[in-house]
């Protein structure tokens, strides 16, 4: 008999504030802190909550290429990935409410792959289409620019 893998679950996190600035995160068995720069009355122990953002999306990234590759049948190996974004702090200084914060980001991806080139636009493609972060961000309606280079394996 064939097993039928759940296609919605439920997410569950829970968050404990330690000071003003910091909140330690718990989800399944780990745990993360998202914190703020001392200069801005944090204690600088973790990511801030941007900063936590822009890391979900380069994760999100790594691990739906490689599992787009895995299902493609080519190699992935390597992945770096250097992000730069826009970012109108106006919000969170409480001048003024932004549409949107984020208004470009570009992400330069570096890989090792065995992949042609009609192999890493479909891969690409893919990506747009099934990672969840990116999904959300573009969604809000910022852009995403992906720059990819492609080391010999």
């Amino acid at each position: 008999m064939a097993i039928k893998l759940k296609t919605t679950v439920k997410m569950g996190l829970s968050a404990q504030s330690e000071t003003h600035a910091r909140m330690r995160i718990a989800a399944r068995d780990v745990q993360s802190v998202i914190d703020e720069p001392e200069a801005r009355g944090g204690t600088n122990q973790g990511l801030t909550p941007t900063e936590t953002l822009m890391s979900a999306l380069m994760g999100c990234t790594n691990v739906i290429s490689a599992r787009i590759a895995h299902k493609m049948g080519i190699t992935l190996d390597g992945m770096e990935i250097s992000l730069s974004a826009d970012f109108n702090r106006l919000g969170t200084m409480l001048e003024e409410e932004i549409e949107h914060p984020f208004t470009d980001i570009v992400m330069e991806i570096s890989v090792a792959t065995d992949a042609d080139a009609a192999q890493l636009a479909a891969l690409q493609s893919d990506l747009a289409k099934f990672c969840p972060i990116a999904k959300v961000i573009r969604g809000s309606g910022v852009t995403i620019t992906e720059n990819w280079t492609v080391r010999p394996l």
